[in-house]
C-alpha cells in the first residue's frame, strides 16, 4: 500500500534538509568518482563559468554522456531506499545491485560477477566445476537451456536446448538474474536439485530431480564410424580444446587417410574465442576465420588460418542445431564461407557477440559485451543464426521388425563366393542412423561425396571368348 502522509512543522523541515544534504553529498561523491575513474566532466561545469578555459571536444563529448541531474536522481533514489525501505539494506548491497542492474539491462550476456561467480566462470572455462552440466541464458526474459554438456546429469536426464526452466528447487526463475539462477544450480557434488522445465509443444511442465556431480568434462571425443570415416565431437570450447582437437585428428588419421569426417557441433554452447579459431585452423590452410568489430580499436581483431593444417583435405560434414552457439557458430560459419565443408542439421542459436571477462580491484569481475563477430564473408549471425546447407531434423530411424524377408543371392544354398580377394567376407552396415538420424545422414553424404569424386575404374580386359560374336 502506498503512503502519502506528510510530516508537518519544523521536524519535517529538518528531515528534508538532512535528505537534501545526503543527496548532495552522495551526488558529489559519485561525480568525483566518475571523474577520477573515467575522466568524465559534469555538464553543469562544462557549460558554467564562461571565464574558465573552454573544454576540449573530448571533454564535451564525455560531459554530454553524464548529466548531473541523472546522478542527483540516482543519489536521491539511493537515499529514499536507504531511509524508508521496509527492511534495512546496507550501502554495499545497494551499490552492488545498482551495478548488476546496470549490466543486466544492456544485453543477456553482460553481467556483474561477485568473487564466487567470477571463480565459477574461470573453472567452467577450464572444464571442471560442480553442478548438473547445463548452459543457460535468457531468451525473452525466460531462463532457457542453450545446451546440456555431454555425459552430465542434465544430458542423461534428457534436457534439451530450448527447454525453459520455470523453477529451481521451488524458487521461480522469473525473479532471478542469470547469475542468481546459475548460483542456485551450482552446488556440492552429491546434492540433489529439482528443476521444473517447460518444453515447447507440451502443456504441462516436467519435474526433474538431478544429482550434482563434479563435472570434469573433456570437450573433445572421437571415434571411427566405419573404416575410413571418422567422427569428431566437440561439446564446448574450453582453453584446451584446440590442442585436444589436434590430438584427436592425429589419432583418427593414424591408421590411414580418412575418406570423410563428421564434425559434430550440436548442442555446443560455445566458449573461448581463441579455441574456436584453433579448431577451424585444423581444417583451413589459409584465409580469414573470423573478425570482430567493437567501439574501441583494441576490439577490432582479425583471425586467419595458418598453412600448417592437420586435416586440410579430408571431406567434411559439420552438424549443427539450435544448441550450437557462439564459438561453435564461428567454426561453422568459417567452414561454410570458405567452402571447406557441408553444414547439415538445423539453424544455429544466433549468438554473434563477444564478451570480455575483466577482473576488478575488489576481487569481483565484469563480463561485458565488447564486440560483434563476423564470418569471413561479412555475415553477422547475431539473433539470426547460421542456416545449414542441408536441413535435416533430429530423429531416430526405426525399422519395423516384421517388414518381410528379403531374399538375396547370398541366402541361396550353394551360392558362388565373390571371387574378389579384396572384398570383405562380412561387412554389415553400421547402425548409426538407428540411434542418431542426423549423424546417419551425415555419414551417407560423405559416402556419396566419395562416390562422386572417385576416379573411374579401368575396364577389365576382354577375354577371347567374350570377344567372339554371338552365333
Amino acid at each position: 500500500m502506498n503512503s502519502s502522509r506528510l510530516k508537518q512543522g519544523p521536524a519535517r523541515a529538518d528531515l528534508l534538509a538532512r535528505r537534501a544534504d545526503f543527496v548532495h553529498t552522495l551526488g558529489a561523491a559519485l561525480l568525483s568518482a566518475l571523474v577520477l575513474i573515467v575522466g568524465l566532466v559534469p555538464v553543469a561545469q562544462a557549460q558554467g563559468d564562461s571565464a574558465a578555459a573552454a573544454p576540449t571536444q573530448a571533454e564535451q563529448d564525455a560531459a554530454n554522456g553524464l548529466p548531473v541531474e541523472d546522478v542527483q536522481t540516482f543519489a536521491e533514489v539511493f537515499e529514499r531506499i536507504k531511509r524508508t525501505y521496509v527492511e534495512q539494506v546496507d550501502d554495499k548491497t545497494l551499490l552492488r545491485n545498482a551495478m548488476r542492474g546496470m549490466l543486466s539491462q544492456l544485453d543477456p550476456h553482460s553481467e556483474y560477477l561477485d568473487a564466487d561467480a567470477f571463480q565459477n566462470l574461470r573453472e567452467s572455462t577450464e572444464g571442471e566445476f560442480s553442478g548438473v552440466g547445463i548452459e543457460v541464458g535468457l531468451r525473452d526474459d525466460q531462463l532457457t537451456v542453450i545446451a546440456p554438456i555431454d555425459d552430465t546429469p542434465a544430458a542423461r536426464a534428457g534436457i534439451q536446448p530450448g527447454d525453459r526452466i520455470v523453477a529451481i528447487d521451488g524458487t521461480p526463475t522469473s525473479n532471478l538474474s542469470l547469475q542468481e539462477a546459475v548460483d542456485l544450480m551450482r552446488g556440492k557434488a552429491g546434492t540433489d536439485i529439482e528443476l521444473l522445465l517447460l518444453r515447447d509443444g507440451e502443456q504441462e511442465p516436467r519435474d526433474l530431480t538431478l544429482t550434482r556431480e563434479s563435472i570434469q568434462s573433456e570437450s573433445v571425443s572421437s571415434r571411427l564410424l566405419e573404416p575410413g570415416y571418422g567422427y569428431l565431437r566437440i561439446s564446448q570450447f574450453q582453453s584446451r580444446t584446440g590442442q585436444q582437437t589436434h590430438d584427436a585428428l592425429e589419432s583418427l588419421l593414424k591408421p590411414g587417410p580418412l575418406k570423410g569426417l563428421v564434425l559434430d557441433l550440436r548442442n555446443n554452447p560455445g566458449g573461448v574465442l581463441s579455441s574456436a579459431v584453433d579448431v577451424a585452423d585444423q581444417f583451413l590452410s589459409s584465409g580469414l576465420v573470423v573478425y570482430t568489430k567493437g567501439r574501441l580499436v583494441d576490439d577490432d581483431m582479425r583471425f586467419t588460418a595458418h598453412a600448417d593444417t592437420t586435416a586440410p583435405d579430408v571431406p567434411l560434414v559439420v552438424l549443427i542445431n539450435g544448441g550450437s552457439a557462439s564459438a561453435a557458430e564461428i567454426v561453422a560459419g568459417a567452414l561454410q564461407d570458405q567452402g571447406r565443408g557441408v553444414l547439415m542439421g538445423t539453424r544455429s542459436f544466433g549468438k554473434g557477440s563477444v564478451q570480455q571477462v575483466m577482473p576488478l580491484g575488489n576481487g569481483d569481475g565484469l563480463k561485458l559485451t565488447t564486440a560483434r563477430y563476423y564470418t569471413p564473408s561479412g555475415r553477422s549471425i547475431q539473433a539470426e543464426g547460421i542456416e545449414p546447407d542441408v536441413r535435416v531434423v533430429s530423429g531416430r530411424l526405426e525399422v519395423e521388425e516384421n517388414s518381410g524377408f528379403q531374399l538375396r543371392e547370398s541366402n541361396l544354398r550353394g551360392h558362388l563366393l565373390n571371387g574378389n580377394p579384396d572384398q570383405a567376407a562380412d561387412n554389415p552396415d553400421t547402425p548409426v542412423a538407428a540411434n542418431d538420424y542426423q549423424l546417419g545422414e551425415a555419414l551417407n553424404l560423405l559416402k556419396a561425396l566419395n562416390v562422386v569424386q572417385r576416379p573411374r575404374a579401368a575396364s577389365a580386359p576382354a577375354t577371347q571368348e567374350s570377344a567372339k560374336p554371338a552365333p
